[in-house]
């Protein structure tokens, strides 16, 4: 290989990486905040940190467990039970808390 081939080899393996690196930049949406909201969950599908009972993400044993949380969008955790649209749907009266409840909790 010549020196002017490896030279332009180079130059073009930059530009490559340079051209991906710009575009995975400019296409990563703004980071959304997010919140805990305790009790939404169910069995198994709690994320990290849950309260007594469980160890850490996916350990919830029973459904809308009061001391297990699930991170969703911020300003969405209340609307969980108490909307009338389908996707905050909860069974009974259960809503969605940003501080941990005393229901549903294991045996």
């Amino acid at each position: 290989m010549t020196m002017k081939s490896t030279t332009t080899s180079a130059f073009v393996a930059g530009a490559v990486a340079a051209a991906f690196a710009g575009a995975s930049t400019l296409a990563t949406p703004a980071h959304a905040a997010n919140e805990k909201c305790y009790g939404i969950s169910l069995a198994g599908q709690n994320d990290c940190a849950a309260g007594p009972g469980t160890t850490c993400a996916g350990t919830s044993t029973v459904d809308y467990q009061g001391n297990a949380w699930t991170l969703v969008p911020e300003g969405t955790c209340e609307k969980y039970g108490v909307a009338d649209d389908a996707e905050f749907a909860l069974p009974g009266d259960r809503v969605g808390s940003l501080e941990e409840l005393d229901r549903d909790l294991p045996a």
